[in-house]
This record gives structure tokens, C-alpha cells and sequence, in this order.
């Protein structure tokens, strides 16, 4: 990854010396519950959000384009998370952290005011580019301020944040949906970025602010990385409008956006990545394989009951809060050190079930089959997503140089984000021709209207379980042949 630049002597960020207790001790405690809110925000944000997205959409005559509102925020984030890699190693995580909150609020704010799905979407894409910037300054904040044996703890811990989450969110946003309008679910998130930025941004200023040499002098932005993040950003966006618009002519930016992407994923992955390499880069693949399956087609699960079984938005989206306490289960049970030896099987069995979920979630089209059989069946997937997604980040922090694990924490949330750029424009595309677009169009979003085209629905989900077994073969090539993890950090192509 960061092989790229130059190797110039460096010395170490600073590691704080072994304390007693674990993150909430003394040494950690306000660094912990800084960077935990910040987590718990992102994470009220996105369960609000996707229940609340449905009735967006329909009220802004957008459905055709439902896919698009949730790939317009990775998109952008691909181009954030590259920048804040490279800020984030050179100056240290406390700037792009400030932006990424910012800009994350600001595109919440232009979401719900607008009038038409366009500038819905653009809000997204504002918001996406914060979340980029975020999530890998908070990766980078890890590896500096917590001791190794701590990290797998502090990733179990965002996991946890999630729970809370996971069962207010879709609750308070369905009711807020219902009673005050859409609107309100994204105007009123903004109103929490107060909270973590007092708490955390003075305890990341104190313990993982700066260079990782401070002595040296500042390192000037690698421009071609840049570029090769335009460019993938760039090009994701291409490819996803030709998905959402089914026309010949669409081949035309399907093409341009595939001469981008390919070039710029093979840039700012490490190599090999895309032949499942063992170590390294079958680490950032496998992280890309989870999180695109899964979440391209939790995506459509709440558009699924409420235009296939009537439920109501605030049940539809409380249908999967089960599922945030068993993926923080998950990330709890891959935390502790006696599963250590067995984390390959951890994952490899998180991935079966992630993919049993997706498979069975269409069973719900089925009028006889109960609802709530769903929610059970998303509750597996996710405790298979807490093992393996808790698990890559422990071993991408593992396998890094303090000097690169900005870079190499990019790469990871690229692939992440970019598999579900990629994973929702083939499913929205797929959703669209079979007539997906007309989801509901013919009726208001209200308990107990259905709409008649489930054939829109599986060609989602079951291709999205085939991806997800991918990932459980993907989860066997972490090691080398001597079963210990290796850390080979080749260059980018």
C-alpha cells in the first residue's frame, strides 16, 4: 500500500505504556467514550435512516432510483477514505475526523430538505464523503492510542455501540416518519454530532494528534493516490447510474466507469487482492465480500415488507434491530483472546451464516410464512457479520506498520464501500428489470398495502447469498500455508 512513498527512517507513534484494566480504564477511559459516541452516531444515523428511506423515496417520486440513494453515499466515502488515509498518516487523525463529522452532518441536513430525489441523493453523496473520512481516522486513532491487546476490545466495543441503535433507531424513526415526516429523521440527527465532537476530538488532540514523526518534515500528499481516488469514486458513480437507467445507450458510462475503477481498485488495493493472496489482501477482499452482500441486501428488506407484507415503516425497520445485538455478539465473542487460535473458523462459519440469512430472507414473499421469521433469520447473518467484520479489522491493524495503517485502513473500507457500490448497482439493476421501479406506485405507503412483484425481490437477495459462500472460501486464505498470519505489505500495483 503505502510502499508507494518512499521509505524514510521514522520513529514509532507513541504507544501508551501497558496500563491496568481494559479500554474504560484510566489511561483509556475518555478516548474510549469519545470514540465510542462518535460510532454510536454513525451507527443511530444509518438504522434511522434506512427506515426511514422507503417514504423518502416514495414521497419524492424517487423508488426508481432507492438503490442509488444508498450507493451515492459509498461512492463519495471511496474518495474520503482515501484522503483521510493519507491526512490522517501525515498530520494525524484529529483533522479529518473534525471534517468527516461535519460534512456527515451537512449532508444530512441538505437530505431532508429536498424537494426532489436528486438532491436527496446529492445530500447523500455529502454525507458519504464525511463518513469516509471518518471511519478511517477513527481506525487510525486504534492503532496509535490502544495497546494490542486492547484493539480487539475497542472493536468490540463499536460493535456494541450499535445495539442501542439498532433497537431505538428504527423505532424513533418510524414514529418521527409516521407522525412528523421523513424529514425530521434526517434534520434531527445533526443535532448529536454536539456530543462526540466535546468529547472525543480533546481526548484524540492529547493521546493520537500528529505525525507518526513528528521530527520530520511534513510529507506532501501522494497525488497519484489522489487521482487513482477520484477516479474510483469517478467511475463507482458511472457504473451505478448506468445500473439505475436500463437503456442501450447506458453501456456508454457502464464502460467509462469500469476503464476507471479498474485501474484506480488495482492502484489503492494491495496486490494481489482481487486473487485472494493469502494474508493481506485476502483480509481487505474479505471485507469487501461480507459487508457488500450483506448490506446490498439488508438494503431492501424494509422495502420488501412494507410494499410486499404491509407492514409499517416503524415495524419493517424494527424487523432487523435483533440483528445489532447479535453482530455486537459477535465482535464481543472474536474479542476474547482464547478464540484467537480459532478465529479462521470464527469466520469462515460467520460467513455461512451470513449467507444462510440472504438466502432465507425471501421466504417472507411467501404469505403463510411468518414475518417475524426474518427477523430470526437476520439475527444469524448478523452474528455471522460480527465475527468477521470485528475479525478483519484486528488483523488489518495487526498486519500494518504503525506508518501505514492509515493507508492500509483506507484500503480496507475501500473494498468495504466499493463492494457495495458494486453489489447495489447489480442488485438495483436486477430490481429495476423486473420491475421494481413500479415497487408500490400505484398505492401510498400505509399498513396493510402490499404490491405484487417478488420476482424484483429474490434476484436480489439469492445472488447475494452465492457472494457471501465466495466469502467463506475468501476466509480460508488469511494465512500462509505454516497457519500464522502474514503481514506481507506489497505495494500497490
Amino acid at each position: 500500500m503505502s510502499a508507494l512513498e518512499p521509505r524514510v527512517p521514522h520513529i514509532p507513534a507513541p504507544i501508551p505504556p501497558p496500563a491496568r484494566g481494559g479500554i474504560l480504564g484510566s489511561a483509556y477511559r475518555t478516548l474510549s467514550i469519545g470514540i465510542i459516541s462518535v460510532v454510536f452516531l454513525i451507527a443511530f444515523e444509518a438504522t434511522a435512516v434506512g427506515t426511514a428511506m422507503p417514504v423518502a423515496a416514495r414521497e419524492l417520486d424517487g423508488i426508481g432510483l432507492y438503490a442509488f440513494a444508498f450507493s451515492a453515499y459509498f461512492t463519495t466515502s471511496l474518495f474520503g477514505m482515501v484522503l483521510s488515509g493519507q491526512w490522517a498518516d501525515r498530520q494525524g487523525p484529529l483533522r479529518p475526523l473534525t471534517v468527516g463529522i461535519a460534512s456527515f452532518a451537512g449532508g444530512l441536513v441538505v437530505s431532508g430538505t429536498a424537494g426532489v430525489m436528486g438532491l436527496f441523493v446529492l445530500g447523500r453523496a455529502v454525507q458519504g464523503f464525511g463518513g469516509g473520512l471518518v471511519i478511517v481516522a477513527l481506525y487510525v486513532v486504534v492503532s496509535r492510542a490502544y495497546e494490542d491487546r486492547l484493539r480487539p476490545a475497542i472493536m468490540a466495543a463499536f460493535a456494541a455501540s450499535w445495539v442501542v441503535p439498532s433497537i431505538v433507531g428504527p423505532l424513533a424513526a418510524g414514529t418521527v416518519t409516521e407522525h412528523l415526516g421523513w424529514r425530521w429523521v434526517f434534520l434531527g440527527i445533526p443535532a448529536l454530532v454536539v456530543v462526540p465532537l466535546a468529547v472525543a476530538l480533546p481526548a484524540i488532540r492529547r493521546t493520537a494528534s500528529g505525525p507518526v514523526d513528528p521530527g520530520a518534515p511534513p510529507a506532501a500528499f501522494d497525488r497519484r493516490r489522489i487521482r487513482l481516488a477520484l477516479g474510483i469514486s469517478l467511475g463507482a458513480g458511472l457504473l451505478q447510474y448506468a445500473a439505475q437507467d436500463l437503456r442501450w445507450l447506458s453501456l456508454l458510462p457502464a464502460v467509462a466507469g469500469v476503464a476507471l475503477l479498474v485501474p484506480a481498485v488495482l492502484g489503492l488495493l494491495p496486490r494481489g487482492t482481487y486473487l485472494a493472496r493469502r494474508g493481506l489482501p485476502s483480509v481487505v477482499l474479505l471485507r469487501g465480500v461480507a459487508a457488500g452482500s450483506f448490506i446490498a441486501a439488508e438494503s431492501f428488506v424494509p422495502l420488501m415488507l412494507v410494499t410486499q407484507r404491509g407492514l409499517s415503516p416503524t415495524l419493517a425497520g424494527f424487523s432487523l434491530a435483533l440483528g445489532g445485538l447479535t453482530w455486537a455478539g459477535g465482535s464481543w465473542l472474536q474479542s476474547k483472546g482464547r478464540m484467537a487460535p480459532y478465529r479462521e473458523r470464527l469466520m469462515v462459519g460467520g460467513m455461512v451464516m451470513v449467507a444462510f440469512a440472504i438466502a432465507a430472507a425471501p421466504a417472507v414473499l411467501i404469505e403463510s410464512v411468518p414475518v417475524w421469521t426474518l427477523a430470526l433469520a437476520w439475527a444469524v447473518g448478523s452474528l455471522g457479520m460480527g465475527l468477521v467484520i470485528g475479525s478483519t479489522s484486528v488483523l488489518l491493524l495487526k498486519l500494518s506498520a504503525p506508518e501505514e495503517a492509515g493507508a492500509n485502513s483506507a484500503a480496507l473500507q475501500i473494498s468495504d464501500a466499493l463492494a457495495n457500490v458494486v453489489l447495489l448497482a447489480a442488485g438495483g439493476a436486477a430490481f429495476a428489470a423486473l420491475g421494481g421501479g413500479a415497487v408500490g406506485a400505484a398505492h401510498t405507503l400505509r399498513e396493510g398495502a402490499t404490491a405484487s412483484h417478488p420476482a424484483a425481490f429474490v434476484v436480489v437477495f439469492l445472488p447475494m447469498a452465492a457472494v457471501a459462500l465466495v466469502g467463506a472460501w475468501v476466509a480460508t486464505r488469511l494465512h500462509d500455508k505454516d497457519r500464522n498470519p502474514i503481514g506481507d505489505p506489497a505495494p500497490a500495483h
